[in-house]
């Protein structure tokens, strides 16, 4: 009995040495796998936070989708609109957003500010858009008005108060403008490149929601309004696209004519996102979605109603994101 004990203890050990072997020779190779699963870039976790632009919202939504479900399933990108300037302020703190959608450049104040916290912050053009005048579809008189008449309208010193004083012939109806309010670069834009700084007409209605303008316009026949390209081409069934006389003859805006040297040049601008430097190095994540926006901008763009930027600027942000790795 005494040595049948002796000899299963025996056994007993040799199969925990041989299990606790093959054990040891799986958690090695889990370990070996895992690493290189992890310097290939295959998967990633984690968060990224962008916050902004409410025109470059629909671009950035659609992007965030994108690689949510084709890219990274495990990274969350949670996209807000709060409007490029209030963007900033979220953007330009420590431990802010890691990334800002923009419809204009950062302001030398934002960049004195990112200075002075140490943040390295880099601009990133991901498409190009067309500032657009809409009307009420009702609205059969004004769907074609030169750069000026628009202007007038919504200056102060325009005195255009009812449509007549546009024109002899439009009815004699008051004229009601609409437009974003001050958080937006769309409102920065149209103040400062179209109305070159100058007031705007005492009673515009001025919106933080895009969508509130939308419904706003659709539902008043004297109104008239502005915001991007991707609004309107969004909401075609509810308004009416002004097209714009630059001096050669009305030009409707769209995703052929909206270019930097193209028809609708004077109210084409880019417009950005940027991206934290310093959250770029230590979250690979945020890096990497940088990458693919830029990678997928063109794409992207055409089917949130942007015009798409050259091959050649693609990939000159693509190979500047690259070596920062």
């Amino acid at each position: 009995m005494k040595n049948f004990k002796s000899l299963l203890l025996m056994l007993t050990m040799a199969l925990m040495v041989v299990f606790t072997a093959a054990c040891g020779t799986n958690t090695e190779d889990t370990k070996e796998q895992t690493g290189n699963e992890a310097a290939g870039g295959a998967e990633l976790e984690g968060s990224v936070v962008v916050d902004g632009s409410g025109t470059v919202f629909p671009f950035m939504a659609r992007m965030a989708e994108n690689y949510m479900i084709n890219e990274q399933e495990n990274v969350s990108v949670e996209v807000s609109r709060s409007g490029t300037s209030a963007g900033f302020k979220k953007f330009l703190v420590e431990d802010g957003t890691d990334f800002n959608n923009a419809s204009r450049h950062i302001k030398e104040g934002e960049a004195a500010t990112a200075s002075d916290l140490g943040l390295e912050v880099k601009e990133l053009k991901v498409a190009l858009d067309g500032l657009t005048i809409v009307i009420n579809p009702e609205n059969d008189w004004a769907t074609e008005l030169t750069q000026q008449e628009i202007i007038d309208i919504f200056l102060a010193s325009g005195d255009k108060k009812n449509w007549s004083d546009v024109r002899p012939e439009f009815p004699n109806e008051p004229i009601q403008a609409y437009g974003p309010n001050e958080n937006h670069g769309t409102y920065e834009f149209f103040w400062e490149v179209i109305l070159n700084e100058q007031d705007l007409v005492e009673g515009a209605n001025l919106q933080q929601e895009y969508s509130t303008l939308v419904d706003l316009v659709s539902k008043d026949k004297n109104a008239i309004g502005f915001f991007g390209y991707g609004y309107y081409a969004s909401n075609k069934d509810k308004l009416t696209a002004v097209k714009v006389d630059f001096g050669q003859g009305p030009v409707e805006p769209s995703i052929e004519t909206i270019k930097e040297d193209g028809a609708y040049a004077p109210f084409t601008r880019p417009v950005f996102t940027y991206l934290n430097v310093n959250m770029a190095k230590e979250k690979p994540q945020v890096l990497d979605y940088a990458i693919y926006t830029m990678k997928n901008a063109q794409t992207v763009a055409t089917e949130t109603g942007f015009a798409p930027l050259t091959d050649a600027e693609v990939q000159t942000a693509v190979e500047e994101l690259e070596a920062l790795k």
